[in-house]
Parts: structure tokens; sequence; C-alpha cells
């Protein structure tokens, strides 16, 4: 099996970003000339899906402008009156396909096609094993910004939040649309349903190899700008 359909969280004010998220979106924002919006998109099309959703709320019609520029199969959805955070968000997305299982992706990190492989092997685990939700993380050690806390341990590819936090969600990850089954769209994190799923030792993992280079904020982004 395979999935055919990638989610895209744009809605974030981008707050660490300031100045540049006064007036601009913080998946427009370049680098090296190549928005964070366009380069999630490009390793989307490598890995072959042709169905994309993308949220919005904070300078929408910048987000919605941009995608109109792009020959390419793509819908924004709005996040409506507030903006809905990152479990809200990608509930909301779903409720906008007819798909089970879906690709997400948060754009504040610089994909590259190196990430292909891995997101393959990644996915195969998720069907093999038919689970329900799966995380794509890295050790601290491979963060280009090594302010960044960890945010889980593994073991046998079953996350935790033990005191050794060595791992960072990278911003991608693979779930069922079951795992929403108990909530509705309104203002949550995603930190909710997975807090619950390590209680039940349900929360996947897969490990990635690649340097990992996160828009953190202004700072890291000067940096990258020097590159």
């Amino acid at each position: 099996m395979e999935i055919n359909t990638a989610l895209i969280l744009c809605a974030g004010y981008g707050k660490r970003l300031k100045p540049i998220t006064l007036h601009k979106p913080k998946p427009l924002i370049e680098i090296k000339k190549t928005t964070l919006l366009q380069n999630t998109l490009n390793l989307i099309n490598s890995l072959g899906i042709k169905n994309i959703l993308i949220n919005s709320f904070y300078l929408s019609d910048q987000i919605e402008n941009y995608v109109s520029s792009i020959n390419l199969n793509l819908k924004v959805v709005n996040d409506g009156s507030k903006i809905l955070d990152t479990g809200g968000g990608i509930l909301n997305l779903i409720n906008n396909s007819n798909q089970n299982d879906f690709l997400v992706f948060n754009p504040d990190t610089i994909w590259n096609k190196s990430y292909h492989k891995e997101i393959k092997k990644m996915e195969k685990f998720y069907f093999e094993n038919k689970i329900k939700n799966i995380l794509l993380v890295v050790e601290k050690s491979k963060s280009f910004d090594p302010r960044m806390n960890g945010d889980f341990t593994i073991e046998n590819n079953i996350l935790n939040k033990s005191s050794d936090k060595n791992l960072i969600f990278t911003g991608c990850q693979i779930l069922n649309k079951s795992i929403f089954e108990n909530y509705k769209v309104e203002t949550f994190s995603m930190n909710k349903i997975w807090d619950g799923m390590i209680k039940e030792n349900k929360l996947y993992g897969f490990k990635s190899e690649e340097k990992f280079t996160h828009l953190t904020d202004i700072e890291i982004f000067n940096k990258l700008s020097k590159i």
C-alpha cells in the first residue's frame, strides 16, 4: 500500500521569525531563493504523491495566492475563525478528504530529496505493522540548531517521553484518521493525541539519519542566509 495524500501545515503565526513574519507567512520565507512551502512540495512531488491539502490562517490570502500560481493539485483549507493548532488543523484537513492514511509535513523543516528513502521505509513499516501513527525523529546531535530540546526517547520503534529525551520530531509523520475518532474540529495540539498513545505504547517512531535543519527563529534564519 502507498499513501496518496499529503497534508502541509501552514496556518501558524511564525512569531519567532519577526519582523519577517509581520508581513509574510512563515511558509513563504525563502531559504536559498526557495520558499519553505515550495521546498516541502518538492519532496512530496519526489514521493509521487499527487493529492495535497494545505491549511492556512495567518495571512492566508498570501498562501492562497501562492498556491494558485502553482500548477499542482493543491487545495487550501482555512482554519476558519480561529487558529486550530496542529491537532485541530490536521483534523480539519482530513475532513476535506476521503482518504484514511496521510503523510503530514511541517514546512519549518528544510526538507531535501535525501529524505525520500527514509520516508518510503517509514511508510512500509507503517503498513506492514498496521499501526496508526508514526513520527520521523532524529537525534539531537544531528540538528543544525543545537538549542533544540529533545521530544522523545525510542525503544523498539515505540516512542515515549522518559527523562532522556534525545530525539527531535522532524515535522514529518504518517497517521490514520481513526486516531481522531474522539475529537472534533477545535483548537488542540497533536501532543494531546500523542500523550494518549504513549500511555498505550502505540506511538511509533522511525529514526532519520539525515542532518536536521529547522527554521526555529530569526537567529537560525540569519545563519542559514549566510551559508
